[in-house]
């Protein structure tokens, strides 16, 4: 009997993540995103997770393409951060492509400031979570878990 590959996500992180554990820790935390990471593969050892974070828009954009385009990456968990409300090219790129992709958020972008109510972005993914801080990654994983096995829902 054989077994299936695990499935392979892409974890992507946009501007201003690589500050985590800085940044407003009141709001986003103490923890930085490489601790974060690591979590995620402790928490997910089933999985393979490939981590990327940058942040240039350009990037962000080019990996989205790499993945879809390289057969490997089953989805992707994508906090876009700032670029979640203002890029009209993130988006597209998340449309172009056949991967599911779900939305996350640390913070709750929709008690926040008005224009970080909305997003450019959830209209093409899978689904957002928002508000659950680093355990808002997590909850994206399960989440393209259960797409990615419906006979487990």
């Amino acid at each position: 009997m054989s077994t299936a590959a695990p499935h392979h996500i892409l974890i992507l992180n946009g501007p201003n993540l690589s500050r985590l554990g800085k940044r407003e820790p009141q709001l986003y935390g103490t923890r930085t995103l490489t601790e974060i990471n690591s979590d995620l593969e402790k928490n997910f050892p089933d999985i393979h997770l490939t981590f990327f974070q940058s942040e240039h828009e350009g990037a962000l954009i080019e990996k989205i393409f790499e993945a879809a385009d390289g057969g490997e990456i089953h989805g992707v968990v994508l906090n876009a951060g700032g670029l979640t409300h203002t890029s009209v090219a993130l988006r597209d790129a998340v449309a172009s492509v056949k991967l599911p992709v779900v939305e996350v958020h640390l913070s709750n972008i929709f008690a926040r400031e008005m224009f970080r109510r909305t997003s450019l972005l959830s209209e093409v993914c899978l689904g957002v979570i928002s508000g659950f801080g680093e355990s808002s990654y997590r909850l994206g994983i399960e989440a393209l878990r259960l797409s990615l096995n419906p006979h487990l829902i």
